[in-house]
């Protein structure tokens, strides 16, 4: 799924030359830029990579009257500018588009980034009704996606400058994680998290929310939801986990986190809640089965980090390999901070 359209301007998002164009710079073309404002609606992002002054940049907000998530204008490399984007929204190459009038500059890009997805002005409305740029977003989220982002931009110039630890950091930010049972309200949020989340994504698969309804209602599992906040805005809801408990071991069958809660210490925070969580259960183990792909391995040294280990392998199919990561409930654990709320 692409979630981050990255435009060139010059006769592209523009309709001419920045740098030609004197005293009045070019327009936005029309149709582009009512794609533009389609696809923010469906909680896709928006940068630029151009060869222009910064000041191009700030212009193509003002033309558009949308807040970009990165602007990268300079002389280098459409593909270095693209790479530096992914990087600082913690994107991967294939959740990306772009968008360019010059062939030269799309082959450069598909040549050095072959996962980008690479597009010509006029390919981009076919493609914008594609599933791969998302339906009509359903949740609160996703129609704040970009908003999120501008905050997570802000949150990232601060900790630059910040001179202490990332504890330090995150306690200075007001940082606010909240645990708590799933409730109906967040079926959709949960279903798009399944959908969306591949770093920190223990199925790698969908999740209906019929599913998800059921796992509610069931008396054998639990649903947990997690909520971050911190002063420079709210998150909402960022990442879940699915728990069948019996009686000798926790079985995790999902376990997800939305990339925008990474490095802030909410998977660190929700892991050891589980372990603990468990023990207090009398339980003497908690498992985790993982899909092993190159997209999560995040996720998966999240887990040999929080003392979980890979004690087991399974062959689900000719295509897919998963591994069970186990945790005994009794070993130390650390702390949880102050600033996790978790169920009483």
């Amino acid at each position: 799924m692409i979630k981050c359209v990255i435009w060139d301007l010059d006769n592209t998002l523009l309709d001419g030359v920045y740098l030609e164009s004197g005293d009045r710079p070019p327009p936005v073309r029309a149709a582009l830029g009512a794609v533009l404002h389609d696809l923010a609606g469906r909680g896709i992002l928006h940068a630029i990579a151009s060869r222009n002054p910064p000041e191009a940049g700030v212009y193509a907000e003002q033309a558009t009257g949308h807040a970009f998530a990165a602007v990268m204008c300079g002389w280098g490399t459409k593909s270095a500018a693209i790479d530096a984007i992914a990087a600082e929204l913690g994107l991967t190459p294939g959740e990306v588009a772009f968008v360019d009038d010059d062939a030269l500059e799309r082959a450069e890009v598909a040549f050095r980034l072959p996962d980008v997805l690479v597009l010509a002005p006029e390919d981009l409305p076919e493609a914008a009704a594609s599933p791969s740029l998302g339906a009509p977003a359903l949740t609160g989220e996703a129609r704040r996606r970009g908003e999120l982002y501008l905050q997570r931009r802000a949150r990232l110039e601060e900790a630059r400058a910040f001179g202490g630890s990332r504890e330090d950091f995150l306690r200075y930010c007001g940082t606010r994680v909240t645990i708590a049972p799933a409730g109906a309200a967040d079926l959709p949020r949960l279903h798009e998290l399944s959908v969306r989340t591949h770093q920190f994504n223990s199925t790698g698969t969908a999740v209906p929310e019929a599913e998800f309804a059921a796992l509610l209602r069931s008396a054998d599992h639990q649903v947990a939801a997690v909520r971050l906040a911190d002063r420079f805005g709210d998150d909402g809801l960022v990442g879940a986990c699915v728990i069948a408990a019996g009686p000798g071991a926790w079985q995790v069958r999902t376990l997800m986190m939305s990339c925008r809660a990474l490095g802030r210490g909410v998977i660190d925070a929700l892991l050891t809640w589980m372990c603990r969580a468990a023990r207090a259960a009398g339980t003497d183990e908690i498992a985790v089965t993982c899909v092993i792909s190159q997209r999560n391995v995040p996720l998966r040294i999240a887990l040999t980090s929080a003392g979980f280990r890979a004690a087991q392998e399974l062959e689900a199919d000719g295509a897919t390999r998963t591994a069970v990561y186990r945790r005994p409930a009794g070993d130390a654990l650390p702390e949880l901070p102050d600033w996790v709320t978790v169920p009483a």
